[in-house]
């Protein structure tokens, strides 16, 4: 939704009319993932796509047939037999797409989320009599409108809640009804402890792959802004003051821990152990690891939960220098919060982009990991 949510917000400033077209289901390769967007305009004005290039035209001329009065619609696009080059995917795969007019209600207050950056799931309701019914569902717990149907708007809440804090949208079955939840979330945050040369790289890769690192250190003539412009908040203090301050771990918080010094790693571990973390690493050799086990296990932590920590942190790609470590470790938390195990793609059989996750635990044991 953000990607076209500039142009969207000029048509309605101008009184302008518009349809939001919307990728609902992909089905093996496809070259955008659900949730991708086209907007079209009464005016023919396009912003956004939801293929590379190859059904643009076939739902821009579904979008123009909604906005002049006509009904939303449901549209599969796919390689099929002799129709393969006429409106398919020559890339092999198959899309669907929901086409409708942008109004107000939830749809509008989904937008208004998007533009202020926060957590919402919007459930669109794309069969049956009361297809382009919609229900919008915030983190607070406040709703908005509804699914013309109470067991459906009960059946789907949990699982619109969850993908709130995944970020990724989904189509679901619910007996003989297809729903699509699109998501719109801020963008995931990645708490790094210790001011050292590490974190600035992490900082900066962090930064590309689009999330918001910030950094911890109590050592404020390290923990200094200018060392780290690619963070988005540096903070001089211990980690329980500074975590407070940045307002606490939620479910799309990673956390990294690269001082080596137990009085700060520990304490902040402790912390992430202890909250919803999406993700918890830590630095160090495999020696460190096992004395820093240990102290943990002193403290009270169990085994189940020490195999939450990802140690040593960073996927083996016999990383040497800052910039290579912190690609290492950005990779695995990538993977890991979307499902992968982060090997090599000429290696694997499943999909490469969009669908559903494969299963993988929520952190590898130690013993599966290799140091960056």
């Amino acid at each position: 939704m953000k990607d076209v949510l500039a142009d969207l917000d000029a048509w309605t400033a101008a009184g302008i009319d518009a349809a939001v077209a919307t990728v609902v289901g992909v089905r093996r390769s496809a070259p955008r993932p659900p949730g991708s967007k086209m907007v079209v305009s009464a005016q023919g004005l396009i912003a956004g796509a939801v293929s590379g290039g190859c059904v643009e035209g076939s739902v821009v001329s579904v979008a123009d047939e909604i906005l002049a009065g006509g009904p939303p619609q449901l549209l599969d696009f796919g390689i099929a037999d002799e129709e393969a080059w006429e409106v398919g995917l020559p890339c092999g795969g198959e899309i669907t797409v929901w086409v409708s007019r942008f109004e107000d209600g939830p749809s509008r207050a989904f937008a208004d989320a998007a533009r202020c950056d926060e957590r919402a799931a919007l459930v669109t309701r794309l069969t049956g009599p009361d297809a382009g019914a919609t229900l919008l569902l915030r983190a607070d717990g406040r709703r908005q409108g509804g699914l013309a149907n109470e067991a459906l708007d009960a059946a789907v809440v949990a699982r619109a809640e969850d993908l709130m804090w995944s970020g990724q949208s989904e189509l679901q079955e619910i007996g003989d009804e297809q729903l699509f939840i699109d998501v719109t979330a801020p963008a995931p945050r990645l708490m790094i402890i210790g001011a050292v040369d590490w974190a600035v790289s992490l900082c900066e890769v962090a930064r590309t792959a689009g999330w918001r690192p910030s950094v911890i250190d109590p050592r404020s003539r390290f923990a200094r802004a200018d060392r780290f412009p690619a963070a988005e908040r540096v903070v001089s203090a211990w980690p329980a003051e500074a975590v407070a301050e940045l307002g606490g771990i939620d479910r799309a918080t990673s956390i990294v821990a690269l001082t080596h010094d137990p009085k700060l790693d520990d304490a902040a571990l402790l912390l992430a152990l202890a909250s919803p973390a999406a993700y918890i690493g830590a630095m160090g050799s495999r020696v460190a690891q096992e004395g820093r086990r240990e102290r943990l296990l002193e403290a009270g932590v169990s085994e189940s939960d020490l195999q939450r920590i990802a140690a040593p942190v960073g996927l083996d790609l016999g990383a040497h220098s800052a910039g290579q470590t912190a690609v290492s470790i950005m990779g695995e938390i990538i993977a890991l919060t979307n499902g992968r195990r982060g090997g090599r793609l000429a290696d694997g059989h499943g999909r490469i982009h969009a669908g559903a996750p494969e299963p993988v635990p929520q952190s590898l044991t130690s013993n599966e990991r290799t140091a960056p």
